[in-house]
């Protein structure tokens, strides 16, 4: 009878043990995984913040050549007048 004992209590063990360890697994799997995708996002983030300096950069530069075309119009409409 102490024997049968034995063996429930070393089988619960085991099975206690091996969800013990899957549980483990699966955390640290986890983990990584997480930290994997922030490290991801902050590459991500660098990209973007990147490209929008580009993009102000960009933005400047037709801004000042649309005021330059608008300088050079507006210059031509005075010489058209004048002819006129």
């Amino acid at each position: 009878m102490t024997g049968d004992w034995a063996a429930v209590v070393g089988a619960a063990g085991v099975f206690l043990l091996a969800i013990v360890t899957v549980w483990q697994v699966a955390v640290t799997w986890r983990a990584r995984y997480l930290a994997a995708r922030e490290e991801r996002y902050k590459e991500l983030a660098a990209k973007y913040a990147a490209l929008l300096d580009d993009v102000v950069v960009l933005q400047r530069q037709t801004q000042e050549d649309l005021s330059e075309a608008r300088k050079s119009l507006a210059s031509m409409e005075r010489m058209m007048r004048e002819i006129e």
